[in-house]
């Protein structure tokens, strides 16, 4: 495997009607009627969280079948997301301070979309239950960190982004996603705020565009430092140590072979007369032994 692990049809499917629901899930309370009686996220997150698993289990099943990943694949998916789940207790949310996300954001980018949604919620999961962070907000977080690192294993790719090049395109995409992951998990509980609590509280008899500069007002008030200090360390941690993460995980992708096609040839038999190392094979090998060959860099 050189590249990304590519996305077949039924695994696109799959991330499509995830992505989908996950949508309806951050945005449904801006189409709810005014009568509808709202309540906290304990009612409808254990559904979701229920949901979520069974479409995680559809695209990583829909990803293995279709792009020939194997054990080798589910180890690495488990070494990345156990390593993300570790830093995520460094900063311990300090003023933002979030060094998984470039983790995520490398690693999207050299596995793929498909790989990278797996990972980013996985990862999330695996942390919340490493820091006791688990809650009716942990739904919301594995999808948001899921779109985070799959959007890294979208950007554009070429021979021509590498090196420097490649650095920037990924920490400005670092730095954008660091503050679109807070405004998305702002949606999340900004819905069921009290209206009576201040003027920058969602009004589910107030038009659209008048709740949308509520809810900018909110994220200014509330989220705008920590994203900021979250995006910085992104860019910091991408520049600086970038380089050698992205070198080691295309060397692990490479070495792993995870979508090499294997071919099994028949033996090879040494023409007559010619000497030989065991019962007249010219390689040494027995005439009934099978070949088995892959290119590593197909």
């Amino acid at each position: 495997m050189r590249g990304p692990v590519h996305l077949g049809p039924r695994s696109l499917a799959a991330l499509t009607f995830t992505t989908a629901v996950g949508a309806a899930a951050f945005f449904w309370p801006f189409l709810a009627p005014p009568t509808s009686q709202v309540a906290a996220h304990a009612q409808d997150a254990p559904w979701l969280f229920a949901g979520l698993l069974v479409l995680l289990i559809a695209v990583v099943a829909a990803t293995i079948s279709e792009s020939g990943l194997g054990p080798k694949a589910v180890a690495m998916l488990g070494v990345l997301a156990a390593t993300g789940a570790a830093l995520r207790p460094i900063g311990a949310g300090t003023a933002g301070i979030e060094p998984m996300f470039f983790l995520m954001v490398l690693s999207g980018r050299v596995l793929g979309p498909g790989f990278g949604f797996v990972l980013g919620a996985i990862t999330m999961f695996a942390s919340a239950l490493l820091t006791g962070g688990v809650g009716p907000w942990m739904p919301f977080q594995m999808l948001a960190m899921g779109w985070f690192t799959m959007a890294a294993g979208l950007l554009p790719a070429g021979d021509r982004l590498r090196g420097r090049t490649e650095l920037l395109l990924l920490a400005a995409y670092g730095f954008l996603a660091a503050f679109a992951y807070g405004t998305i998990m702002n949606l999340a509980g900004w819905p069921f705020m009290s209206a009576l609590a201040s003027n920058i509280a969602f009004d589910p008899n107030a038009p659209v565009p008048a709740n949308l500069a509520r809810f900018l007002a909110y994220c200014l008030a509330t989220s705008l430092g920590w994203d900021l200090g979250r995006a910085i360390v992104t860019v910091v941690l991408t520049v600086t140590l970038g380089p050698a993460v992205l070198k080691a995980l295309r060397r692990a992708t490479r070495r792993a072979a995870f979508e090499t096609p294997v071919t099994f040839a028949p033996p090879t038999r040494s023409p007559a007369g010619e000497s030989s190392h065991a019962d007249g094979h010219p390689d040494g090998e027995a005439p009934h032994m099978t070949h088995i060959t892959y290119d590593p860099h197909s």
